[in-house]
């Protein structure tokens, strides 16, 4: 296609003389190209000027404008540095003169037109580095370094930041750069030289580009977004850049490196350093702090630019005032800041890309996100215009109605046209972008539970005078919120317990401020749940999941959660960040299945079902990572290797909130004597240290907490024996040497981690054994027995206790190992076990429902109290919690109905065993 064909648009001749005069030259070309050349010329001075002196390169570019571009940069690296000044502003001449006719003929894009800017200043960037460190290398100034590292330019990178980096620069743009020198490539003592000579490079750099010759110029170079400009030199070593950032990096810099790009020099070096920023630039955790902070810094440009006050169009900035393209840039870097170190996807550097990626991931609305898309785009074209007239680096409407139609002109319209659509655009986006910075004000503070608040200035999250004056900001709607509570003195109280236990509060305070829907849910929960109001208060940064984007989707599954976690634990840089990463992955997915079940979208048969999955997810992420890091000490595991296998509640698949994990570990050494490592061990030896270290990993606090407490005394001989089991010992020990309450253990057993062929032998042997075991004289003896010492060990903990006495959680879970042992039944949850045996449908029926109604009691006071339940200090959110979930109508009633189960069903579990004594039955 033609370039005429191409188009779609054309300006109009504001000073027609003179685009006719600039027409006629072109008299050869198609009338629409003609018209395009009055138009760009009678508007813009400018381009006239370039029509003049470029027009006999332009005729031949015209045919091929994609090619011509890609001609003129491409050409740039061949430049000697004696032939750089004029070869270069030769360049821009012609790069800004064709992209800017396609640009005005609608032949490019928007992306087209700020790409080719973008790359042809990498380019120039790029060949005056090297050219000039050439001459360094030449001149001795660079010690170590020979001829060919000019390649690389000695190890120095320009990092092109904001719209050079994100390939988004305009007719006018400054190029603002950081530069920096991988000293690593130098001897400790040559390093002040190497520095030295850098800071010449990037001086003689800058000017080159900069100078307004007879020739034109090429880029106005800024340096100023290095670290701490007033004190540092123009080039800095990485790990000098490095340390400030980590130390004093401040929320402005990292909205900054969203942007930025290793753009010229040595670019594998600087990706190296950008890569070690990551953690700098994107935090682990959701970042509403970035929010407050970016507000502030739009009031200080406002104030130091004197753009405050309503929108009137003369004089408007374009990019910087109220409603302008800042605007948008801002509200898309700063929630990328917020989800970007959660989500890789939000880490776009160009603003639109930008915007894209937080409308598919959920953070901006579909419709919000296509509104400032045409906005950004109708934004920058203004932009472009205003800066093509007369190469200027404005953004500043005009304030003449001389300028007004000159603009008008250029864009081809008319200046009512023009006036009402900008008009228009700048107050869409500062009405959408100001509303999230700035939410409106709350209402007066209730006047509430003063005894209580009063003492909230003293505790830690209320420590610094930023966190009081955001929480002064959510207060109101704190209070408004506790007072609509079923018993408002009780959700005080228990908020109250929840701020006094948060160690720091801006981030849990902005977050709440972003977010106000959180502020429902931590009243919901406080004046619940207390346990798990506790829990949010060590875990605060659990609130991140809810906004998450998926935090009420579907579960996904143990074997989903497994993938995810050794996804996001493969991502941290060592073993502790490792366990670290697994503690926060946890917490959330922990914090999920407790709101789902607090707020009923989830049964309590579900949700231990659910911490079942999380619990064996865990041990399956974390299990290889302990395996791999206790390999680099001691060598690959002997032999098959180890599983890990689940007993009591995560076996049968069913855990609540506070369960701890029953496990044992068996491993085949397949003969093997020792390992093969730098410190090798005997079999034995390694596969009880490999156990004993993954315990740790998952027990031991550390910075992000504990996963689970482990309980290893279900393993084979009890707390006496070896904390790891050979797979050799197991089953002759299970067949010739087990107590009856192992074997009864053992119908729970489920392989969770590790080999997957020992797995498979594992299973094999439980199903042998409990086979042999099946016709055993004494099991129901020994289990009657077992029955007696139980109950007279512990007595009941009042009538609410689902799990101890007779009839209760354990006594039914006790029939069920039993019915499955002495049937060989392979089933390992209780409802599975009692199906399998002889009982009639009534007998069954009666085990089964005091066991469910004790569950659903049990995992609700595990998650509302992280005990028992105790009605005396139930509170009326727990109260109605509990009832919600029995169908009781009172508590009365539930504890009626729990003793009248437990009773039927401790009948049936008397029969079972042959009777027994009153207090066992």
């Amino acid at each position: 296609m033609t370039f005429s064909s191409r188009m779609t648009r054309s300006p109009d001749a504001f000073d027609p003389e003179l685009g006719q005069e600039a027409a006629t030259a072109f008299g050869d070309t198609p009338p629409e190209v003609r018209a395009l050349i009055a138009g760009a010329a009678g508007c813009s001075p400018y381009l006239a000027g370039l029509l003049q002196k470029e027009a006999d390169w332009l005729r031949g570019a015209l045919d091929a404008p994609e090619a011509a571009v890609e001609d003129v940069i491409g050409g740039i690296s061949a430049l000697s540095l004696p032939q750089l000044s004029d070869g270069l502003r030769q360049a821009k001449r012609r790069t800004a003169l064709l992209v800017g006719l396609a640009d005005l003929g609608g032949v490019f894009t928007l992306e087209d037109v700020t790409r080719a800017l973008s790359r042809l200043a990498d380019a120039a960037v790029d060949v005056a580095l090297r050219r000039l460190v050439e001459a360094e290398i030449t001149r001795g100034k660079l010690p170590g370094l020979t001829p060919e590292d000019a390649a690389t330019a000695g190890g120095m990178v320009s990092i092109a930041m904001g719209k050079g980096g994100a390939y988004e620069l305009n007719y006018s743009s400054d190029i603002d750069l950081i530069c920096l020198f991988d000293e690593t490539r130098f001897d400790p003592d040559a390093y002040h030289d190497a520095r030295a000579a850098f800071v010449r490079v990037t001086r003689k750099m800058a000017g080159m580009l900069s100078e307004l010759t007879g020739e034109g110029y090429v880029f106005r170079t800024d340096l100023r977004l290095r670290p701490d400009p007033s004190v540092t030199p123009v080039c800095l070593s990485m790990e000098a850049a490095e340390r400030y950032y980590e130390s004093v990096g401040r929320t402005w810099e990292r909205a900054a490196y969203i942007k930025a790009r290793a753009a010229s020099g040595d670019i594998a070096a600087g990706e190296r350093f950008l890569k070690t920023l990551t953690p700098f630039v994107w935090r682990k955790h959701l970042d509403f702090v970035a929010i407050q902070d970016a507000h502030d810094m739009r009031l200080r440009i406002r104030e130091h630019k004197g753009l405050g006050g309503p929108i009137s169009l003369p004089g408007h900035n374009m990019k910087l005032g109220r409603g302008g393209i800042r605007e948008i840039e801002f509200f898309t870097q700063t929630r990328q800041l917020i989800a970007g170190g959660r989500d890789a996807t939000l880490r776009a550097r160009g603003t639109l890309d930008g915007l894209a990626a937080l409308a598919q991931a959920g953070w901006v609305p579909d419709s919000d996100a296509a509104i400032l898309t045409d906005h950004y785009r109708a934004h920058r074209e203004v932009e472009h215009r205003l800066q093509m007239i007369g190469d200027a680096q404005t953004h500043d409407l005009p304030n003449t109605e001389h300028g007004f139609a000159r603009l008008a002109a250029f864009m081809g319209r008319s200046v009512a046209d023009v006036r009402r659509d900008l008009k228009a655009r700048l107050e869409e986006v500062h009405s959408l972008t100001e509303g999230f910075f700035a939410p409106a004000q709350t209402a007066e503070t209730p006047d509430f539970g003063e005894d209580v608040t009063s003492r909230w200035l003293t505790y830690p999250a209320l420590r610094s005078d930023r966190a009081v004056e955001i929480f002064n900001r959510i207060k109101p709607q704190l209070l408004k919120a506790l007072q609509e509570a079923a018993k408002p003195d009780e959700a005080l109280a228990a908020l109250d317990g929840f701020l006094s236990r948060l160690p720091a509060g801006v981030q849990v305070f902005s977050l709440f401020e972003a977010n106000p829907q959180l502020t429902q849910l931590i009243v919901d929960i406080a004046s619940t749940a207390p346990a798990l109001a506790e829990y949010l208060g060590r875990n605060a940064a659990v609130f991140d999941a809810v906004i998450g984007g998926d935090f009420f989707a579907d579960w996904p599954g143990a074997e989903a959660l497994q993938a995810d976690l050794t996804r996001v634990v493969g991502s941290a840089p060592d073993y502790e960040a490792r366990l670290d990463a697994a503690r926060r992955w946890m917490k959330e997915w922990h914090f999920r299945i407790g709101v789902h079940h607090l707020r009923g979208l989830i049964s309590a048969d579900v949700a231990g079902q659910q911490y079942a999955d999380l619990a064996q997810a865990v041990l399956g992420g974390v299990f290889p990572v302990v395996a791999a890091q206790f390999a680099t000490k001691h060598g690959a595991a002997p032999g098959r290797g180890a599983v890990v296998v689940g007993m009591g509640s995560l076996g049968a698949g069913r855990l609540h909130a506070a369960s701890d994990l029953d496990l044992i570990v068996i491993y085949d050494g397949q003969g093997v004597e020792t390992s093969d490592g730098p410190r090798p061990l005997p079999t034995r030896t390694y596969y009880a240290r490999l156990t004993q270290a993954l315990v740790t990993a998952i027990s031991a606090p550390m910075a992000e907490g504990r996963l689970y407490e482990v309980d290893m005394r279900l393993r084979p001989s009890g707390g006496q024996g070896p904390v790891a089991t050979s797979f050799a010992r197991f089953e002759p020990y299970q067949m010739e040497e087990a107590w009856t309450w192992e074997h009864l253990a053992l119908t729970r057993a489920r392989v969770i981690a590790g080999d997957v062929s020992l797995a498979a032998d594992v299973d094999a042997a439980r199903a042998r054994v409990l086979a042999a075991k099946a016709a055993g004289d004494t099991v129901l003896a020994d289990v009657a027995d077992m029955r007696r010492r139980i109950a007279q060990a512990k007595d009941p903990q009042g009538a609410f206790d689902a799990k101890i006495g007779p009839g209760r959680l354990q006594d039914v879970e006790l029939a069920g190992q039993t019915i499955a042992l002495t049937s060989g039944a392979l089933g390992r949850s209780t409802a599975q076990q009692v199906a399998a045996g002889p009982l009639n449908a009534a007998d069954k029926a009666a085990l089964m429902q005091a066991a469910g109604l004790c569950w659903t009691v049990q995992a609700a006071a595990q998650l509302l109290q992280g005990h028992s339940l105790d009605a005396g200090q139930l509170g009326e959110g727990g109260r109605r919690f509990i009832l919600r979930e029995t169908g009781a109508e009172t508590l009365e009633a539930l504890a009626e109905q729990m003793a009248d189960k437990g009773r039927q069903a401790a009948d049936v579990i008397a029969t079972l065993l042959g009777g027994g004594d009153e207090k066992g039955g």
